[in-house]
């Protein structure tokens, strides 16, 4: 492995994993809907996605699927109605603006957890730019030649940033929860964040493969 082309890759994925998507977007809500823990299991199904395209990727996997349209095209289509769908219940609660008080989200913490999960991993594994970047990117970094194991290891790396970054977005959010947490603040966050997740599925929706 050459360290320059590594630190080269790590210093790329930096600036795409500062760069808001959908991920962003889904810890964001859970995180100030329902504070730190959930954000952070949102985060953990984003890096659990993260890993398993890059094992896919590194596999040989991934090209099938690129490949195999039919395939590719479902998890895109898949992504954008996840998108909207979540879009959608933001906007739901900006309209509602109904909030339960802060730490009500304890009464059912594996519930909770699970769901936030959920929402982390299916976000980041229907979102086929995830599969792409592992296939065309990442490849341009490694040097000719190079074997499963190097692709691994800065596949796992751009996760590991990722997960990093998303964690150090949830512990910010959760110090200034009780502002955040105020009805008419919560009102905005949701309806800009709904708005937010609406655009990345349309955005997908209109993209060609």
């Amino acid at each position: 492995m050459m360290w320059s082309s590594y630190m080269s890759f790590l210093a790329f994925a930096m600036v795409l994993v500062l760069i808001p998507g959908p991920d962003f977007a889904v810890v964001t809500r859970n995180a100030l809907s329902a504070g730190r823990r959930r954000g952070a299991w949102s985060v953990a199904g984003v890096a659990t996605s993260n890993a398993v395209q890059g094992t896919t990727a590194a596999a040989g996997l991934g090209t099938l699927i690129v490949r195999a349209q039919p395939l590719f095209q479902t998890l895109r289509w898949a992504g954008v109605a996840y998108l909207v769908y979540l879009g959608v219940q933001a906007i739901r609660s900006a309209v509602d603006g109904r909030y339960p008080a802060p730490g009500s989200d304890r009464i059912r913490p594996v519930g909770a957890a699970l769901g936030a999960w959920r929402q982390g991993f299916l976000s980041n594994i229907t979102n086929p730019k995830v599969l792409m970047f592992y296939l065309a990117v990442l490849p341009q970094f490694l040097a000719p030649g190079a074997g499963t194991a190097v692709l691994m290891a800065f596949a796992l790396s751009h996760a590991l940033l990722s997960l990093l970054y998303l964690m150090l977005v949830t512990t910010v959010l959760h110090r200034f929860r009780q502002i955040l947490s105020r009805r008419r603040v919560r009102r905005s966050l949701d309806a800009v964040t709904g708005v937010a997740l609406v655009g990345f599925g349309a955005r997908l929706a209109a993209e060609r493969a």
